[in-house]
Formats: structure tokens, C-alpha cells, sequence
């Protein structure tokens, strides 16, 4: 791994401003595949190894599934690709040569690394597609940016971007009026317009109905290739809808990879049944 690039490498934004509307920079290299690169990464907190010597390899282009029982590292391990936590020991890297460890959180956003939590955090008060706008602008001052005018290329992609989550029909509703899904998928649209090749994904699908569950997976499905997408995720039928016959699921257990494989393999793993699944 190249470790040459420094803090100064990366533009960051100033101090206090939202993690929307920074768009990726051109450096992040994927030209040997991996998009993303963990290797032996602990962390601790009071003498508890929440990470132990993780590693970890995500394809550009994947979608990877993380599951694993509470107390797994799963959080633990997105906080360090963000910039949230600091690994006591081990190497990040996002493609060849961005080194994560020595970014603040607002630097590694700008990378090109999105990441959705659990609740949906959305502009309740304004409407869907000014929530996709205000994503989408640079200056973080609200009545500033509603103001801006759009042009033709902003415009369409707002309105792809609507079609894509689902909302095209909504677009004029105030977005605290949505269901908790659709919600979901606002937030998910307001990463979108920030270009990232990484999705982190936490949760996504907690307290959709059936119907929404199922969008959702197709929405993941699509936007995979384009985007490298991780879903940390409990809804086993859910990872089992996303991972198909042929796609990896890693299981994480005292914060190392118990296991790693396809689904069926995953499933009849018997350390996995007696750690996780309980069957």
C-alpha cells in the first residue's frame, strides 16, 4: 500500500458544516480491485476489544452483507472506516492509497464514503426534492441554497435520483410527512447526490413493511456496480434477498470475521449456528 498521502491531500470543509454536498475527488484508485482495505484493525475501550485484528477486503463495485450478534464490532468497525474512531492499531485504506486512519470524518466524506444510519436523518420541514437539492449544493446555508438556481444537469440528476429511491410522485411533499420507508430512501437519495463509491448502510430496512423491505433490496441490487454498497444488517431473510446464490456475506463475532462466504455456506457453518443463528 502506498501510504503517502497526507491530510493535506484531501480537501476538508470548514469547520462545522454538514457532511452533504462533498462530492468525491478524483483520487481514489481501484485499478487492483479493492475498494476498500482493513487489515488487523483493533480497537478498545476500557480494556474491551470492540475491533481484534480485523480484516477486511470489499471489491469495487460489491455488495457485501455484514451480519453478526450484538456486541459483534459491526459499529465499531464503520465508525473506523468514517473517521469516528481511532484503531489502536492496523491500516484502512479507501483504493489504493487513502490512508483513513489519518483522516478527520468531515475529509473522509469528501473521499467518496457515505454512510447511513439506523434512524433516518432528513430536512423534515422541507420538501423531497429540496432535500435532494440541498444535498446536492456545497454552501450549507439553507435559504442560500434553496435559492440557488438549478441547472439543467443538476435538475435531471435530482429527478434520476427521485426515480431511483422511488419518490418521484412525492417530490413536493414535505419530507416529515413520509413513511418511516420512504424516509429511508430520502436519506439514502441525499447520500446519492453526494456521488460516493462506497455506501455504508446500518440497518436500513428496521421497521419497513414487507413491500418496502422488498424495493429497498432492489434499490441496493441497482445501485451495486456503480457503487461499492455494505449492509450491516439483522433481517436474515433480508440479507438472504441481497446476497442471492452468489454474493458474499461476512459474519463478525468479539470483533474479528468469524466467517466469510456465500449464503448457504454462511448458514451451515456450525460456529455460526452457535454463535449467531442459535439453530
Amino acid at each position: 500500500m502506498n501510504t503517502t498521502t497526507s491530510d493535506e491531500s484531501i480537501n476538508s470543509p470548514p469547520a462545522g458544516t454538514a457532511g452533504y454536498g462533498h462530492v468525491m475527488g478524483a483520487g481514489v484508485d481501484t485499478t487492483h480491485g479493492p475498494i476498500l482495505y482493513l487489515d488487523d484493525i483493533t480497537v478498545s475501550f476500557d480494556g474491551f476489544r470492540a475491533l481484534n485484528k480485523l480484516t477486511l477486503t470489499i471489491e469495487a463495485g460489491e455488495l457485501r452483507c455484514i451480519i453478526g450478534p450484538n456486541g459483534a464490532g459491526k459499529t465499531t468497525m464503520m465508525d473506523v472506516i468514517t473517521g469516528k474512531t481511532r484503531p489502536d492499531s492496523g491500516t484502512a485504506f479507501f483504493g489504493q492509497t487513502i490512508d483513513l486512519t489519518r483522516l478527520a470524518e468531515a475529509q473522509i466524506a469528501s473521499t467518496g464514503i457515505g454512510r447511513k444510519f439506523q434512524k433516518p436523518t432528513v430536512f423534515e420541514n422541507h420538501t423531497v426534492f429540496e432535500n435532494l437539492e440541498l444535498a446536492m449544493k456545497t454552501n450549507k446555508r439553507v435559504w442560500a441554497s434553496l435559492k440557488a438556481k438549478l441547472n439543467g444537469s443538476q435538475r435531471a440528476k435530482i429527478e434520476e435520483t427521485l426515480a431511483l429511491i422511488h419518490l418521484e410522485t412525492e417530490h413536493h411533499r414535505l419530507a416529515g410527512l413520509l413513511s418511516h420507508g420512504q424516509k429511508q430512501w430520502l436519506e439514502i437519495g441525499m447520500l446519492l447526490m453526494q456521488e460516493p463509491k462506497l455506501l455504508l448502510l446500518d440497518e436500513p430496512v428496521a421497521g419497513m413493511t414487507d413491500d418496502e423491505t422488498a424495493r429497498t433490496a432492489q434499490l441496493f441490487k441497482t445501485l451495486a456496480g456503480e457503487h461499492s454498497v455494505v449492509v450491516v444488517e439483522h433481517d436474515m431473510d433480508f440479507v438472504s434477498e441481497l446476497a442471492g446464490a452468489e454474493g458474499k456475506v461476512t459474519v463478525l463475532h468479539e470483533g474479528s470475521v468469524l466467517a466469510e462466504g456465500i449464503m448457504s455456506e454462511v448458514q451451515s457453518n456450525e460456529r455460526v449456528i452457535e454463535v449467531y443463528l442459535g439453530r
